[in-house]
This record gives C-alpha cells, sequence and structure tokens, in this order.
C-alpha cells in the first residue's frame, strides 16, 4: 500500500461555524477514530490531492502538531455542486489490528469470450477486503483472459493469501455476455446454456452489494 504524509493542526473548536471558517481558508475539516478518542484537526484542500484524486488507497501518515498517526481514509464528503472536499474521516490503524478497506480492481488480459464476439462486463471495481495494513494491496488485478462466453468470475473464485473478501461467494466480480455476434459462435445446445447461465448470474449480481470505506466509528459530518 502506498503511504503519503499530511500535517495538521488540531481544532481548537468544532461546530457547522467554525467548519465554515476552515473551509473559506482553503483548510479541511477531518477526524480521526479508532483508538480512544476522536482527535478533531484540519489541514490544507491541497495536501489532500493526490491522495483523493487516484484510484490507489494509501497509508497515511498523519503529522498533528508533532503527534503521529498512522490510519486511512474512512469516508470523505464532497460540495454537491463545487464538488470540493466539506469533510474527511480517517480511521486510525496499528500494525497487529485487521482493518477493512475498498481497494480498486484493475482487470487484464482479453478473455477468450471476447474473442469470440461476447462483452467483458465488469461488475466491481472496487473490492471490500479485509486484512493486517502490511498486508492491504494498492489494487486487486484479476486476470479474465480465461473467461469464456456465458461464464462469469464470482468471488468464491477467488483466494488472496492474508486477505479476506468481504462480499457473498456468489457476488459477479466480471463475466463476458452474450451478444448478437457471439450467439453464431456456439451450438443452439450450448447457446441456451450459456445464455440461461448469464441471466442467473446477472441477477446475483444485483442482489449483492458493495461496501465503502473503513470500519465504522463516530463521524464528524460539520
Amino acid at each position: 500500500m502506498k503511504s503519503i504524509e499530511i500535517k495538521g493542526k488540531l481544532r481548537e473548536k468544532i461546530g457547522k461555524s467554525n467548519s465554515r471558517k476552515l473551509r473559506s481558508q482553503g483548510n479541511v475539516p477531518c477526524v480521526i477514530y479508532g483508538e480512544g478518542e476522536n482527535i478533531h484537526f484540519y489541514a490544507h484542500e491541497n495536501d489532500f490531492r493526490k491522495m483523493i484524486y487516484s484510484p490507489n488507497v494509501f497509508r497515511v501518515k498523519l503529522d498533528i502538531e508533532g503527534k503521529k498517526y498512522e490510519a486511512v481514509l474512512q469516508d470523505i464528503q464532497f460540495h454537491p455542486v463545487t464538488d470540493s472536499i466539506l469533510h474527511i474521516d480517517f480511521y486510525q490503524i496499528r500494525e497487529d489490528k485487521p482493518v477493512t478497506v475498498n481497494v480498486p480492481v484493475q482487470f487484464s488480459g482479453v478473455a477468450e469470450g471476447v474473442k469470440e464476439g461476447g462483452k467483458l462486463l465488469c461488475e466491481m471495481r472496487w473490492m471490500k477486503v479485509r486484512g493486517l495494513p502490511n498486508h492491504l494491496p494498492d489494487m486487486i488485478d484479476l486476470d479474465v483472459t480465461g473467461l469464456k462466453l456465458g461464464n462469469s468470475i464470482k468471488i468464491g473464485d477467488l483466494d488472496y493469501s492474508n486477505l479476506e473478501l468481504m462480499h457473498s461467494k456468489n457476488s459477479v466480480v466480471a463475466s463476458v455476455k452474450l451478444t448478437r455476434v457471439s450467439k453464431g459462435a456456439l451450438p443452439e445446445e450450448e447457446e441456451a446454456e450459456a445464455e440461461a447461465a448469464a441471466e442467473g448470474e446477472g441477477e446475483e449480481a444485483g442482489e449483492s452489494g458493495e461496501g465503502s470505506g473503513t470500519e465504522g466509528g463516530e463521524e464528524d459530518k460539520s
């Protein structure tokens, strides 16, 4: 997991009026929780750009007026119109304590089913995983080369050492959908079976959901 260092200052006051004042000065109100009391602080919005506008998950090394904390991003709130950062929640981590985070999924290879005219559907762009901080990856690389027409890759098909996948085993990660072009590539009997399988997997994917952020804690919405 990549790391980033951010220096912050403790908030003397908390509340909506103080938060508005900080934002007007280009700062972002933040909170860190997970160990003991919540710590409310702020840092300039520019300090978060590398962390926010990136597909990677970062291990954040916070320096708040000389005190050091290790954390991961738990939640971020954006202004609905300007898209500016309103508030950030961090979850404090320890080396011996598992943490749950969302990790981006990168699909590699060209699926066999795509070569036959099918369409690759990437059902999960992010995957919720749980593990010790040192075992958390920047992203999960999923090779779809062997994925055939009408088939799918499910959570239950995957196994990563030192990581627990926090989704139902039937959740679909990627599939190859039949198209008009690809239907001619299969015998009628196999085509019917593939269509039935694709429809069933689509329903399972719709029932499964993706979580967000890390393990809970209190949130400062102001």
